[in-house]
């Protein structure tokens, strides 16, 4: 039975762990010249250390070998072990810019193992359709394209300060209260260290000057592979949500609205590089985060715009949920707000930029207002965060 204790432990720990070690990992980073140096996509104007996933891999490593006090479970070094892989490849294209076949290529290797290791898969929808049990035949090739899917949404939306680790945050703790609910002891503990120790790292990047770090593909790689396994541990057909899912809710919608818009933000833009005859690879910037800071946003106004509107996402859902909506409609309404949020939004800012219509002004009214950073407050802030 799960006690309380059992996140703040491994949170704690998670936390004190990234705060260890961040400035540690930034100095090395610093003088090894490990940097992110700006170019003609990318949105910083100054090279930034990109070893920031080093610190947080340390942090949830940390909060997990903290829990093994509490429990005892061997899932918990095959996890490790999955993570520190992608680490080691990530960190390795943040210096070296693997392909990103080889990228793929070991992205479905890892996924692969982790199915066959830990004997999970996407092999249940839970009601969705009417449909339960998947056969294996179709759960490996689907399990395989989402999990590979999610790691790479979470390294895509990486693009401006506090995005990609505000979000993972965000996913980490509502992972870490399903899972909680659910009694299942090892997620929950990976979910909150996970969350305990983003915060440090997200500190320093949103508010930090001379102690920012990027968190780097070392580390959306991690928190990815992370996300990839909350997703199959929910939707396995022996999963421990099961009493979640036979209460009405729906496992599938209440996944894709955590994990909304990186999703479909990566599936919008790959589908548009595909109908421009491009590579679905091939960087540009026309992700919905680079939209807004085209409209006037600042890094953080563009975070708590993207991460409001992803929370409004599971908030619609798991209102549906609590007033007995079926699980057909929890997804629809899914689905409506994600497509609603990246394809119509998009759409519509760029005819409002290209045209310079009405919408245009009230737009850049909004943007200017979410431009806080440079004040009083934000200054006394980062001083503080700097120094820690």
């Amino acid at each position: 039975m799960l006690k309380f204790y059992h996140i703040i432990i491994p949170a704690l720990l998670a936390f004190i762990g990234t705060l260890w070690i961040h400035p540690k990992v930034l100095k090395i980073a610093i003088m090894k010249n490990l940097v992110d140096n700006p170019d003609a996509r990318k949105l910083q104007r100054n090279p930034v250390p990109v070893m920031g996933g080093i610190a947080v891999f340390f942090g949830i490593i940390i909060g997990l070998c903290g829990a093994q006090t509490l429990f005892n479970h061997y899932n918990v070094f095959l996890l490790i072990s999955a993570m520190l892989v992608m680490l080691y490849i990530g960190t390795i294209d943040d210096i070296l810019d693997l392909t990103p076949t080889t990228r793929f290529l070991i992205e479905i290797l890892i996924v692969a193992w982790i199915m066959y290791v830990n004997n999970v898969s996407i092999s249940s929808l839970w009601g969705l359709w009417g449909a339960y049990t998947i056969p294996e035949w179709v759960a490996w090739p689907l399990t395989i394209f989402a999990a590979v899917g999610i790691i790479n949404a979470i390294n895509l939306i990486d693009g401006v300060n506090g995005l990609s680790s505000g979000f993972c945050f965000m996913a980490s703790v509502l992972f870490t209260i399903v899972f909680y609910k659910a009694d299942n002891i090892v997620m929950t503990v990976l979910a909150v260290s996970a969350a305990g120790a983003i915060i440090p790292f997200f500190l320093h990047n949103v508010f930090g000057n001379s102690t920012r770090m990027f968190i780097g593909d070392g580390g959306t790689l991690v928190i990815g592979t992370m996300m990839s396994i909350f997703v199959m541990e929910i939707l396995h057909s022996d999963s421990s949500c099961k009493l979640l899912a036979d209460s009405g809710m729906g496992l599938v919608p209440m996944t894709l609205a955590i994990l909304a818009i990186p999703v479909f933000d990566t599936l919008r833009v790959m589908s548009m590089r595909i109908i421009r005859g491009t590579s679905p690879f091939h960087p540009d910037r026309t992700h919905l985060h680079h939209m807004f800071i085209e409209l006037g946003f600042s890094h953080v106004g563009t975070t708590v715009c993207i991460l409001s509107l992803n929370f409004m996402i599971v908030i619609a859902w798991y209102l549906s949920y609590r007033l007995g909506a079926s699980v057909d409609i929890q997804l629809y309404i899914v689905l409506a707000l994600s497509i609603l949020v990246t394809f119509v939004f998009y759409k519509y800012a760029s005819i409002q930029i290209s045209s310079k219509g009405k919408g245009l002004k009230i737009l850049k009214a909004t943007a200017k207002k979410m431009n806080f950073e440079k004040k009083g407050f934000w200054l006394a802030v980062q001083k503080f965060i700097d120094k820690i």
